[in-house]
């Protein structure tokens, strides 16, 4: 890497290769985002994030999941990093499943403005029930807009 390249992105990104300090609140804003170095491609990003906890918003009680985060970047892509620091900010964030997911879709599409992206949540069981909330994005008027609307319809097959 040129270090006029080395520069620019350590200018970009804030929490990368610095002292760690966790959040104890949903904080979006520590989300950060780097250049694409391939937008002329299509290809996939996968992130598996086993650790994920939020709070019950009613009982207080923590939940546990397995975050699945896949897209197909444009010209922006999520530094892990700053990825895993925002999923920490849950930790400590009352609401229900289904809620987290679409934060976190909603997110990650405001920071990095994916051609396609989708977010599914493997909560554990809580009185014998396992939630798996399932939320995507396709750029609308484009290819990803069906693709979206195709995985949507067969969500549950992609496991």
């Amino acid at each position: 890497m040129t270090e006029s390249v080395d520069h620019k992105l350590r200018a970009q990104l804030h929490a990368l290769g610095r002292k760690t300090e966790y959040r104890q609140d949903y904080a979006p804003e520590v989300l950060e985002a780097f250049d694409n170095k391939h937008p002329e491609r299509d290809y996939w990003v996968r992130f598996n994030c086993p650790e994920f906890t939020s709070l019950c918003p009613i009982t207080g009680q923590p939940d546990f999941a397995e975050i699945r985060i896949c897209y197909i970047p444009d010209v922006r892509m999520v530094e892990s990093k700053s990825l895993k620091l925002y999923l920490f900010s849950f930790r400590n964030h009352g609401a229900f499943h289904e809620d987290c997911v679409n934060l976190i879709l909603n997110d990650l599409v405001r920071l990095m403005e994916p051609r396609y992206i989708e977010v599914t949540g493997y909560f554990t069981p809580r009185g014998g029930i396992s939630i798996h909330p399932y939320a995507n994005y396709g750029r609308p008027g484009t290819k990803y807009e069906r693709l979206a609307e195709e995985r949507l319809f067969h969500h549950d097959e992609l496991r």
